[in-house]
């Protein structure tokens, strides 16, 4: 009988200590040898995950702040701030704008709207078809282009590293889309971008201080997707379906990925209802609304709604990242 009750103590043991601490072994970023900011900002993304959703916004230079019009309506601003590298004559702005938001207190966010390679730059040559092929084929304008620009853009997101600051990066987002150049030619083509990408900022560029976000359309699909190796946070988006927690959208990416990456509705039209997502398990890691008109149509009373319930994190909420995660190895 004494044999029997120590062997039930045990597993007591086993089930109270030693289980819970290799459930919750931190994730590993698939960057090798990732910044102490990259790996703080993973940390936290993961503590929360299924528990908390980030809220998020997505700012212009034109038109009107979209922060200062939140806090206005809310009295609280966006744990997130996306940018953009679409314009290159304001992408050190937004360098800028990432560290000070970091700086601040906040995450931030940035997405590319990458031009066409040899066509030109901004939203609508993001559009125009161009022959991924010819992109592989040393010294055709598409390849020359191609490097030139990326090469640019690295050259920005090294500025970011040598602050210590991490990103959330979203490269190629709405990827299976057929709207965008790299979408329009199919999953093998677009997962040839990816890892291309991928290997030249992370392993030649030695830029460390990313986490790499994988942004599906509203209907993701695992042919898509690249490998674990080369992703760190999945997501989907959609716009006019209104306050939707858009549970069906969440479970096709945690389908594809599995249950231990943290997912994002990484553009919405209107933040998905707080009450709905807790009610269908819909508990995305982010949402980010999406700027200038589609933030204005969004009712005010609901905004305020969102941004004030105890699901969504604002910016007076995140933690101290560095403080509390940064002593990770």
């Amino acid at each position: 009988m004494r044999l029997i009750f120590k062997s039930f103590l045990l597993l007591i043991f086993f089930a109270v200590f030693v289980l819970p601490g290799r459930a919750q072994k931190p994730a590993a970023l698939c960057t090798p040898n990732p910044s102490k900011e990259a790996k703080a900002l993973f940390d936290y993304l993961n503590d929360i995950r299924g528990k908390k959703i980030l809220s998020g916004q997505m700012w212009a230079s034109w038109g009107y702040d979209e922060l200062k019009y939140i806090k206005e309506h809310t009295g609280k601003q966006p744990a997130i701030r996306g940018m953009d590298f679409i314009n290159s004559r304001e992408n050190e702005e937004e360098v800028k704008r990432a560290i000070d938001w970091w700086n601040g207190g906040g995450i931030p966010t940035i997405m590319w709207h990458w031009g066409a390679p040899s066509i030109g730059e901004g939203y609508e040559n993001s559009k125009k078809p161009v022959s991924i092929d010819s992109i592989f084929i040393e010294g055709t304008p598409q390849n020359k282009s191609f490097w030139s620009e990326l090469e640019k853009k690295a050259d920005l997101l090294e500025k970011i590293r040598d602050a210590h600051v991490p990103v959330l990066w979203r490269p190629f987002h709405e990827l299976n889309g057929n709207w965008f150049w790299w979408g329009k030619q199919g999953p093998e083509k677009f997962r040839r971008l990816w890892t291309t990408v991928f290997d030249y900022i992370v392993n030649k560029r030695k830029i460390n201080n990313l986490i790499w976000v994988l942004c599906y359309t509203g209907s993701p699909d695992a042919a898509w997707f690249p490998g674990k190796q080369y992703v760190d946070i999945a997501g989907a988006d959609t716009y006019n379906v209104g306050a939707s927690p858009q549970t069906v959208m969440y479970k096709k990416v945690k389908d594809i990925v599995g249950g231990d990456m943290p997912i994002a509705y990484h553009e919405c039209g209107t933040p998905p209802n707080p009450d709905s997502c807790l009610k269908e398990g819909a508990i995305w890691s982010w949402w980010m609304e999406w700027h200038t008109s589609h933030l204005q149509k969004v009712d005010k009373e609901y905004l305020k709604y969102v941004y004030n319930h105890d699901l969504i994190i604002t910016l007076d909420e995140v933690p101290d990242i560095m403080k509390k995660y940064g002593g990770n190895k």
